[in-house]
Parts: structure tokens; C-alpha cells; sequence
């Protein structure tokens, strides 16, 4: 009887399941300092729409009015583009042009 050798299989599955998840892209939202806007509607914007606290919104406020802009918060792109809709439709209800844009962070 002639014994049959068969050859030992070492199977190795190396698995890469190297998942890259990428962050969505950022934006910044920037308020921009104008002549006819208050100062309070400032803040309360940036209380409401921000959720800033007032000690925040009023610091920030200032370094609008003094620098002539300033960056509101830092989103992913459809929060950011729904708050500049929203400050926008906010401003122009209360008579104010206030101007706000979103760009790229």
C-alpha cells in the first residue's frame, strides 16, 4: 500500500477592509458689518440661529464691527447653507440687509 502524500495548504486571507471615512467638507459662515443693522439684532441672531450664549454673541458682534466680518460658526455645507438662508429671511423680515455668506473653511 503507497500512502498518498498531499501537500499541506496553508491558506491565509489577509482581509483589508480599510475603511475611509471622510469628513464632509466645512464651511464657514461669515456675518459682515454693515450701517444699518443693530448691534442687538446681531446678537440675537447669533443667539437664535447660532446658539451662541450672549456673552459670546456680543464678543463676537463687536469684532464684526470693528474688523467689518466675522465667522458666525463652522458647518458642513447644508447647515451652513440653511443658516445663511435663515439669517437672510430673518434680516430682511426685521427691514435689516444684513449680509451673510458661507466659504469653503
Amino acid at each position: 500500500m503507497s500512502e498518498q502524500q498531499q501537500p499541506e495548504v496553508i491558506e491565509k486571507v489577509k482581509e483589508s477592509t480599510e475603511e475611509r471615512t471622510q469628513e464632509p467638507p466645512m464651511y464657514r459662515v461669515l456675518l459682515y458689518n454693515d450701517d444699518y443693522t443693530t448691534k442687538e439684532f446681531v446678537v440675537e441672531i447669533l443667539v437664535h440661529v447660532f446658539h451662541k450664549t450672549a456673552t459670546e454673541a456680543t464678543e463676537l458682534m463687536w469684532q464684526v464691527h470693528r474688523k467689518g466680518r466675522g465667522v458666525a460658526g463652522v458647518f458642513a455645507r447644508e447647515i451652513a447653507e440653511t443658516k445663511v438662508a435663515t439669517v437672510t429671511t430673518i434680516a430682511r423680515e426685521n427691514g435689516f440687509p444684513l449680509k451673510v455668506t458661507m466659504e469653503p473653511d
